[in-house]
């Protein structure tokens, strides 16, 4: 690449505390040409990451459906008249066996997700034991359980709990438009309970919800501002279900995907960001151009929480074809 090109590609901090982002900054990523941009992003990532290796993580819905919220993408709001049915929460010997079996499979991170506003300490009782018997297999532990209350987040820890997921969804601006039963904030302060707690943040959004590219910004600066980055960042394309009020939104150009992974490795320089809902809409190419744009995990397994996920044989093949490697 010519010197003068790179002229224009905005300085790129080397720790992700050594400067706060403002929404003008990140813009400006945004509207960088996209091979100056996914340059920039590739370079960040190879000082912080092996760009040939690529975190694996599934998800098991251990409680779907019947959620009193009103997120507007959500399949499981008990608002919305959607083909996902209530169930309770699952069973210990069940979540156990889906975890051997994503061990198995490849899997480094086990997910577990329920539907809930937030958990009552019945349920997480519950989901405790989850924690602790997924541990026991050498996975690492995720949940994510919704709005956490005063010293939820200290049980999650003692049980071994490794990551919490609490994603953002959009920029505080937009964020009325798709959510109206809890606010902002509250998602904040949840992920403040989390950090106090001593537990990983894994935080990020979704996009294609109708929000402006300003709005991605701002949703990419609100994370790379908290006071620490999140360890996991989500990014997540957005999957119109019917029955929702976003079921008619028109698919995101990708490149403004790929624009968001650039962004996010940039201004998250140390955190594993990850490619999650949406991908099996994507070719094997629109994916191996998010990992040159810096994405460095993703969703493993044929399902998410209540959406289709890649294959695993499908996933195999393209890490085989791409020369990558699991961790």
């Amino acid at each position: 690449m010519q010197a003068s090109s790179l002229a224009a590609v905005p300085s790129v901090p080397q720790s992700p505390v050594s400067r706060q982002w403002t929404v003008a900054e990140v813009l400006a990523l945004y509207e960088l040409p996209l091979m100056d941009l996914v340059w920039r992003a590739q370079g960040v990532h190879r000082e912080n990451f092996d760009p040939n290796a690529i975190q694996r993580s599934t998800l098991l819905s251990v409680k779907t459906g019947g959620c009193s919220e009103d997120c507007g993408y959500c399949s499981q709001s008990a608002r919305y008249d959607t083909d996902t049915e209530r169930e309770r929460l699952m069973p210990l010997d069940q979540v156990i066996a889906a975890a051997k079996v994503a061990k198995e499979k490849g899997a480094s991170r086990f997910c577990m997700g329920a539907a809930w506003k937030g958990p009552k300490d019945n349920d997480l009782d519950r989901v405790l034991d989850m924690v602790r018997e997924v541990k026991a297999l050498g996975m690492q532990t995720c949940v994510t359980l919704g709005m956490l209350k005063d010293g939820q987040a200290e049980k999650l820890k003692d049980a071994g709990l490794d990551y919490y997921n609490h994603n953002l969804d959009t920029d505080k601006e937009f964020y009325g438009q798709v959510i109206k039963s809890h606010t902002h904030d509250d998602r904040l302060d949840t992920l403040d309970q989390v950090r106090d707690a001593g537990i990983n943040v894994c935080s990020g959004g979704i996009i294609g919800m109708g929000e402006s590219r300003k709005n991605r910004a701002g949703l990419i600066v609100q994370l790379a501002n908290l006071p620490q980055a999140p360890e996991s960042v989500p990014i997540n394309n957005l999957v119109p279900i019917p029955g929702t009020p976003l079921a008619d939104n028109p698919r995101l150009d990708p490149f403004e995907f790929v624009r968001t992974i650039a962004a996010a490795r940039i201004t998250m320089p140390k955190s594993w960001v990850r490619l999650s809902a949406g991908r099996q809409e994507m070719s094997d190419e629109l994916q191996a151009l998010c990992f040159l744009a810096g994405a460095n995990s993703m969703f493993y397994g044929d399902h998410l929480l209540t959406t289709g996920n890649p294959d695993v044989d499908r996933d195999d093949a393209l890490f085989a074809r791409l020369g990558v490697k699991a961790v």
